[in-house]
């Protein structure tokens, strides 16, 4: 499984917004700090669907990269994302 970082940053009054520097076009927000989490998730698995999974740096990398750098610096924070390919089952009683 690979694991993808994702930029996310605030405005007042606004939503979370966030977007992968390793999936271009590859973004998603949440209303809820609770909900980051799994909106990344969804919106990562939709891109890549039908799509070749691109190279996933590590987090040192994106964070040296001068495009996130500068988020980094004006308050923005980095998340680690999985790419989940696979539904698990869960087994037990009903």
């Amino acid at each position: 499984m690979n694991t993808y970082f994702a930029v996310v940053n605030k405005e007042h009054d606004s939503a979370y917004g966030l977007w992968f520097p390793d999936v271009e076009g590859c973004f998603s927000a949440a209303d809820r700090e609770e909900d980051i989490i799994s909106n990344a998730i969804e919106a990562l698995l939709l891109h890549l669907e039908d799509e070749e999974q691109p190279h996933a740096r590590q987090v040192h990398e994106i964070a040296s990269d001068p495009s996130v750098a500068q988020e980094l610096a004006s308050g923005s924070y980095l998340i680690a994302v999985p790419l989940v390919t696979q539904k698990i089952a869960r087994y037990g009683s009903t």
